[in-house]
């Protein structure tokens, strides 16, 4: 019988360390757990990157380097680009973000357990990317914080509901950010363990001489389908943390150009 394909997201403790009492949310136990470990691994994996694609700058770069500067201007450019010449100010949270987003998709690949799939994590990024934006937005602009929700050239009779759908929408953008970013890594991850299960189920069949003419092929497929899976898999781990950084730098960009266009 194939495994539960929900089963990869449980998160199960690997340090128990009892329960504390939180002044806030009373008594909680507090764990290392697998997301924890998965999350120090990727803060691992990018610092490590990161100290080989700089630690030997040459006028000819090696491969170590030439990614770095691939991704470092990548999103160097993302941000001046959408936000303007402020963009360099924001590019450090930016890259931040993408490259430890990256980190965490591609890891997922790699060992049974996706951080990126447990809505908590990705709703704390959506969180962390909207507070900084409110931020931004009261100590550029004070009050005049809430033109953004009043789009000019608006009739007046208009303006109540346009204010009304804007306000809604900007509260939206948190939600947006954590569903679309947990629903592909949970959704693929599910695909991937389904399909994986088929291969397994169906070779086991033919090996016991059951459905032989239909274990084969069927297992054949399934394999197939993986494999194509996981190579969809890698792109979409690199698409999720890049349309987040883009996203990021356009909630940045309604609040540092506010009222204007760059």
């Amino acid at each position: 019988m194939a495994a539960d394909p929900i089963e990869q997201f449980k998160i199960e403790k690997l340090v128990d360390f009892g329960t504390v009492n939180l002044p806030v949310f009373g008594k909680s136990d507090l764990a290392f757990t697998n997301s924890h470990l998965a999350m120090t691994i990727a803060f691992v994996m990018v610092v490590g990157f990161l100290t080989l694609a700089t630690s030997k700058m040459q006028v000819v770069p090696g491969r170590w380097q030439i990614v770095g500067e691939t991704l470092f201007g990548m999103i160097d450019n993302l941000a001046e680009s959408i936000i303007g010449h402020d963009g360099k100010k924001y590019f450090p949270f930016v890259f931040t973000v993408f490259m430890f987003i990256l980190a965490m998709n591609v890891l997922g690949l790699m060992l049974t357990f996706t951080v990126t799939s447990q809505l908590a994590i990705t709703a704390t990024f959506g969180l962390i990317t909207i507070g900084l934006v409110l931020i931004i937005g009261f100590v550029k602009h004070g009050l005049g914080f809430f033109k953004l929700f009043v789009p000019s050239g608006v009739p007046i009779v208009l303006l109540p509901v346009i204010v009304l759908i804007e306000f809604v929408s900007f509260l939206l953008r948190p939600v947006t950010l954590a569903l679309r970013l947990f629903g592909n890594m949970l959704g693929g991850h599910v695909a991937l363990k389904v399909f994986a299960g088929f291969v397994v189920a169906l070779g086991a069949m033919s090996a016991a001489g059951g459905v032989s003419l239909l274990g084969l092929p069927g297992a054949a497929l399934s394999l197939s389908m993986v494999v194509a899976l996981t190579a969809l898999e890698c792109l979409v781990a690199f698409l999720q943390a890049f349309v987040f950084a883009v996203l990021t730098c356009i909630y940045l960009n309604d609040v540092v150009n506010l009222g204007h266009v760059h």
